[in-house]
């Protein structure tokens, strides 16, 4: 009862099909894909900015909690 087998998964994609159509199909994914690009290179971003936080000396700087959650919290 819970196993799937392959003629429901037949049914699902000929239903997926019949609904979306095939051209929206393709280009419903590349926008996926754009958008997973986009939190990456959101996160890398992040990440490039908290190394580069330094003080005079040239050694990194402890960024405290209190902006580590205020930053946490605007994303």
């Amino acid at each position: 009862m819970g196993i799937t087998g392959i003629w429901q998964w037949v049914i699902v994609l000929v239903l997926v099909l019949l609904l979306f159509g095939a051209g929206k199909i393709p280009r419903l994914m590349g926008d996926v894909a754009k958008g997973v690009k986009a939190f990456k290179k959101g996160m890398r971003e992040d990440e490039e900015a908290e190394e580069q936080v330094t003080d005079q000396s040239g050694e990194a700087k402890e960024i405290p909690a209190e902006q580590k959650a205020d930053k946490e919290a605007k994303s």
